[in-house]
């Protein structure tokens, strides 16, 4: 499905969240759903609200960016995550499924695909539960924090024998 396909379902399915929740469809909401769904990977509400500056017919406040968030999870058009301290969201309509690898020590996040996992996950039976979606977190240290360790270590192991 292309960009613009996506696009158009998503508003759809907004447009019909918003109708059968009684909230308002206002432009900024709309134009929040699509900076999103232009969006590739992961986002704060930051960047999100950096993107939106820079669109000249839409300007924002971060209480309405929250806010919006807020009714784009509701509506399973979007996916929160807890990396750690800070929040990051993502589309969630029409993405494939994938996981995550968060470094605790540089708090890098790093998107896989393993088709093993997947099935393992997706075929597991669960007790009186039907699984809808999932998400996947595996913590440890990426290379570069590894070696960044590993050098400190032998550095710190040369000046003891000095």
């Amino acid at each position: 499905m292309d960009t613009q396909n996506v696009k158009d379902t998503v508003r759809q399915i907004f447009t019909e969240y918003l109708n059968t929740n009684g909230h308002r469809k206002t432009p900024e909401r709309y134009a929040i759903l699509d900076t999103i769904y232009s969006i590739d990977g992961h986002f704060d509400i930051d960047t999100l609200y950096s993107l939106m500056l820079n669109q000249e017919k839409f300007r924002v406040s971060r209480a309405t960016l929250y806010n919006t968030i807020i009714l784009l999870i509701d509506a399973r058009l979007v996916i929160k995550h807890q990396f750690g301290n800070s929040s990051q969201y993502e589309k969630s309509y029409n993405c494939n499924t994938h996981h995550h690898q968060i470094c605790t020590q540089c708090g890098k996040v790093t998107e896989f695909q393993n088709d093993e996992l997947q099935s393992a996950i997706e075929s597991t039976k669960l007790s009186r539960f039907q699984l809808s979606h999932y998400s996947l977190y595996i913590y440890g240290m990426c290379s570069k924090c590894v070696r960044a360790k590993n050098r400190k270590k032998i550095n710190n192991n040369n000046k003891k024998e000095k």
